[in-house]
């Protein structure tokens, strides 16, 4: 996640992590006590103000819970050290009847010492707007991303409410004193930047004029990560519905029975339209049929998901769920799990690639804008929504009179930018600004310095020469190029090659820097350049100049699948069909390359009006 990758020419600063220096200031930790939850916010941000009664305490309470696995998990293989937790146990009994707020202090100054990486997220970005109180989160792994909302008619306001945006302190204390909410008991609920109507006495040693305060230090891939994954719920997306019971059956499948080391363990959603979505769980493809509702796409479908362990953080929430709608990217893109409830709703997006998976990420990145098409426009929709805090795309258009396709623009460019986030479950946009000053963009555009010579490469002309590609069946495709760089003055021969799911199982470069260490420094400018080439070769893919290709196709019967594999070669056409557990084999030669081009597209049609979809 956190690890920066070298040039070519190793330089050895371009191996320390880069991090933004981020301050949190707070009047005390938050704290629950005497049934009164107080989130205290920002001291440097702006100064919202709520308090309330809390209507449905049970249904809050499991939803926060939901919020604090969600931002701590940490889906990494970590191995065991118990180095650093005896230090911290050594630190923790040396203050332990010192309070509430001094025990934080030396917490996070012993964090900032002994183990700066330990903590590496914001604090959850909470912000009070007129419709709304909305809490957003990114997991420490880079992998999960929620939105947690709560209507106003969720609770009883009292007094006034100052809308804003700011970080509030979120601990695993303030976890376990959420855990004591009960039903019984009517929870007062306060954010705000000093306290409202009680004190907390586990901090009254704590003076007026100190404050408790975290400095952290934010890695930049970490707050990349964030900006992109919750700008790309914006992007064209295949949408279907499901019934919570539908969701409570996946997990339960994943909870009783446990992954096998070496097997496929993707989640594949085969949408056919008119029919009902599908779940298949790998490697014994589990079928779960939905119920919510027939899929309304106009085209058939296998969509295959990773991640599939982290929709178990939704569990505590499910049960106050109504409405669960998915909206997914693409095959291994982002995957975004919208709940709704009584007057609540929770948005969780699974990345569907882990950060070591550099090849997919590219991919990823490919889907969004990197500049705004003009300054103005991003000014004129920023500006319109600090004002009104949350508007509509319609209305957004209207207001700034831009056309809707500039409007999108440079909205997801504000996305990107940390100002505006697109809220996916009330599709509407809302000014939310990620830190207290503007972010330097320049510093976020790359995630790695290898990254930003490889775009430089594909941008010349003809640096990256024409791509080689080799189709291995059940295994992947291998990819290869000479890559000429005028400064070295000599070409690099590279090789990918990227197995079904898409991460790289084999990556070679004529460079010193894959030469001489591998992959173990991550990798060089020339891979990640053939990367993007390929994936842009794909994307501007003309079916009437394709003289390769191979795609299969499926048909379920119940349990049972049908399925055809169609390889166009040149001047051949192969089709293997595995159908009834009978297997089948046809090939036909034609005179020409385009007559057989037609009649391999010709096929492909015909599956597919048949009820074929492509996986």
């Amino acid at each position: 996640m956190t690890d920066q990758q070298p040039d070519n020419n190793n330089d050895n600063d371009n191996n320390a992590i880069k991090a933004e220096a981020v301050t949190l200031s707070y009047q005390q930790p938050s704290d629950f006590y005497a049934d009164h939850l107080h989130l205290f916010s920002h001291l440097k941000r702006d100064k919202v103000k709520f308090t309330a009664t809390i209507k449905e305490a049970i249904a809050f309470r499991e939803a926060m819970a939901t919020l604090f696995a969600i931002v701590s998990s940490d889906y990494r293989y970590v191995p065991k050290d118990r180095t650093a937790y005896a230090a911290f146990m050594q630190m923790r009994n040396s203050h332990r009847n010192k309070g509430l707020a001094k025990a934080h202090h030396a917490y996070y100054d012993w964090l900032l010492k002994n183990d700066p990486d330990a903590w590496l997220i914001l604090d959850p970005v909470i912000s009070v707007h007129p419709d709304k109180i909305t809490l957003e989160v990114f997991s420490k792994d880079e992998g999960s991303y929620a939105s947690l909302s709560f209507d106003h008619n969720f609770f009883d306001i009292k007094g006034d409410v100052t809308y804003g945006t700011t970080n509030i302190d979120f601990s695993a204390e303030l976890a376990q004193g959420i855990e004591q909410i009960r039903s019984f008991h009517a929870t007062q609920f306060s954010i705000g930047q000093k306290a409202v109507t009680f004190k907390t006495e586990t901090a009254t040693d704590l003076p007026e004029t100190e404050v408790l305060e975290k400095k952290i230090k934010v890695p930049h891939s970490w707050i990349r990560g964030f900006l992109q994954v919750q700008s790309s719920a914006q992007l064209p997306a295949d949408t279907f519905q499901l019934q919570p019971i539908d969701l409570y059956n996946c997990l339960h499948h994943l909870r009783m029975h446990a992954d096998s080391k070496g097997m496929r363990r993707g989640l594949r959603i085969e949408l056919v339209p008119n029919e009902q979505p599908r779940l298949v769980l790998e490697p014994n493809d589990t079928v779960i049929e939905a119920s919510a509702g027939v899929y309304k796409g106009k085209q058939a479908k296998v969509i295959r998901l990773w991640g599939r362990r982290r929709l178990a953080l939704l569990k505590r929430f499910l049960p106050f769920a109504e409405t669960i709608e998915v909206s997914l990217l693409g095959n291994r893109m982002p995957s975004f799990w919208t709940l709704k409830g009584k007057g609540m709703s929770l948005t969780l997006a699974v990345t569907g690639f882990t950060a070591s998976n550099w090849s997919q990420s590219l991919n990823f990145d490919l889907l969004l804008p990197r500049q705004a098409d003009t300054l103005t426009t991003l000014k004129k929709v920023s500006n319109h929504l600090k004002k009104h805090y949350v508007d509509s795309l319609a209305n957004i258009s209207k207001v700034t009179q831009l056309k809707k396709s500039d409007s999108v623009a440079a909205l997801q460019q504000a996305c990107q930018q940390g100002l505006v986030t697109y809220d996916i479950a009330n599709k509407v946009y809302r000014y939310r600004p990620l830190t207290e000053e503007p972010l330097a963009m320049e510093q976020f555009q790359y995630r790695l310095p290898a990254e930003a010579l490889a775009y430089d490469l594909v941008a010349r002309q003809k640096a990256v020469g024409k791509l080689s590609l080799s189709l291995i069946p059940n295994e992947g495709i291998e990819i290869s190029a000479e890559i000429e760089v005028k400064e070295d003055k000599r070409e690099y021969l590279t090789r990918l090659k990227l197995n079904e799911e898409g991460h790289v199982a084999k990556a070679e470069c004529s460079c010193h820097q894959i030469m001489q260490h591998g992959l173990t420094q991550g990798p060089c400018s020339h891979l990640i350049a053939l990367r993007l080439q390929y994936a842009a070769q794909l994307a501007n893919t003309d079916l009437r100049q394709i003289t390769q290709e191979t795609r299969i196709f499926s048909r379920r019967k119940k349990t049972k699948q049908d399925h055809i594999q169609m390889t166009l070669n040149n001047k051949r056409l192969l089709i293997n069909r595995d159908t009834n557990q009978q297997k089948k084999q046809q090939q036909f030669a034609f005179n020409s390359v385009k007559e057989a081009r037609q009649a391999y597209l010709g096929h492909v049609s015909q599956l597919e009006m048949t009820g074929y979809i492509e996986g």
